[in-house]
């Protein structure tokens, strides 16, 4: 069997694997080696992400049509929900089962930052425009398309947009794999995945069955409201799924999770549009981990927080996760600043966030994109509705 025919999701699970168990036991060269080639990918990607954006988003809006506005909003406001929801199943569980596990001081010096492996080069390729740049002029130019139909502009950007789909099939999802691989070689080179889960092993287990949870109350959602099988929907997320844990950002899975979108039978107008707008706005996975480890630090310092102390957190963290980009690490980043103000974490505790928040940050994005898919299934229905006039 040729590798194109060897399915993405079994590419991924190999290259896991086999990063995980190889890294402690490769050569640092060897390492290095790899690690030097998904330094460049990385760049590679960072670069075409915006790009993605507007040839995937400009074209779907325009073909929506003038109810794109309206669209817009119903996604955002199903994408704030369902974080803000998150945020109180979090809040919840651990406060119910972390004062078991959590004592007082336990753990907290094994919070710290590994030292990376470091590539033998690196070629900056920056990005000619940021995530949130991309977006608003994408919905600029795709509203002004819907509204004024000119049809030189829209055969432009239809163009571009199967310029950057023959992109993503030909350059990014064969490479993917390679890329994973060389990350968590990384990873497990320096013993940083052993010793996470080694010291927070037990944190780690509630938080990735509130994820599982999670994202089986949001295809039940998407069940219920498409008539559909929950877990055939979920399971056919499952690529985009596999490939977060790896890349660990939601902007770099757009196009798998695209193409999840597509096979669970989203519509390509509504799916290129609530793929990459939900990969900015909708990171209910990362607010889930977030008030998670944010509640768990407070404990083992001796903390006891009130519901009406993170109810406030989490709606106002629901509102800041719309500006952290979807990339590593950018979810915690966005949150600082409410930690300091709301729960009183000084320089010390958000530096002990930070690193807590990232060395588990692959479960949090891997939920994110794959609720992402359900609430393009959410969206597709809805505006199916509308047009039929159920």
């Amino acid at each position: 069997m040729s590798i194109s025919r060897f399915g993405l999701l079994p590419r991924l699970l190999v290259a896991i694997v086999l990063g995980i168990v190889l890294g402690p036991f490769l050569p640092l060269p060897v390492v290095r080696l790899f690690a030097t080639v998904s330094s460049l990918f990385s760049q590679l990607l960072q670069f075409l992400i915006p790009l993605i954006i507007i040839g995937l988003v400009t074209p779907a809006i325009a073909q929506i049509g003038r109810g794109a506005g309206r669209l817009v909003l119903l996604t955002a406001a199903i994408a704030y929900g369902s974080t803000v929801c998150a945020g109180l199943l979090s809040y919840a569980t651990g406060s119910t089962v972390f004062p078991l596990i959590i004592r007082p001081g336990e753990g907290l010096s094994a919070v710290s930052t590994e030292a990376q492996v470091t590539p033998f080069f690196t070629i900056s390729i920056p990005p000619m425009v940021d995530v949130m740049s991309a977006l608003v002029f994408s919905f600029m130019l795709g509203l002004g398309i819907a509204f004024f139909n000119p049809s030189g502009l829209k055969g432009i950007f239809q163009e571009f947009k199967d310029i950057v789909v023959k992109t993503i099939e030909t350059v990014i999802l064969p490479l993917l794999p390679l890329y994973v691989f060389g990350l968590l070689l990384g990873m497990a080179h320096t013993g940083q995945t052993i010793r996470i889960l080694n010291t927070f092993l037990g944190i780690i287990c509630v938080i990735f069955v509130l994820h599982v949870v999670l994202l089986l109350l949001q295809f039940s959602v998407a069940g219920i409201v498409t008539r559909r099988n929950p877990l055939r929907l979920s399971a056919g997320m499952m690529p985009a799924y596999v490939t977060a844990l790896g890349t660990s950002s939601s902007a770099a899975t757009i196009p798998v999770t695209l193409r999840c979108a597509l096979r669970n039978g989203v519509s390509q107008g509504i799916a290129g549009f609530v793929i990459p707008l939900c990969a900015t706005i909708h990171l209910s996975g990362s607010t889930l981990k977030i008030v998670a480890c944010a509640l768990a630090l407070l404990l083992m310092q001796g903390h006891h927080p009130s519901f009406s102390l993170f109810l406030g957190f989490i709606l106002m963290l629901g509102i800041m996760m719309v500006a952290a980009p979807g990339v590593p690490g950018g979810a915690i980043m966005a949150a600082l600043g409410l930690l300091g103000s709301m729960l009183g974490m000084g320089e010390e505790e958000q530096a002990l966030m930070i690193a807590l928040y990232i060395t588990m940050d692959n479960f949090g994005t891997a939920c994110n994109v794959t609720g992402d898919g359900a609430i393009a299934l959410v969206v597709d229905r809805i505006r199916k509705g509308v047009v039929n006039g159920e």
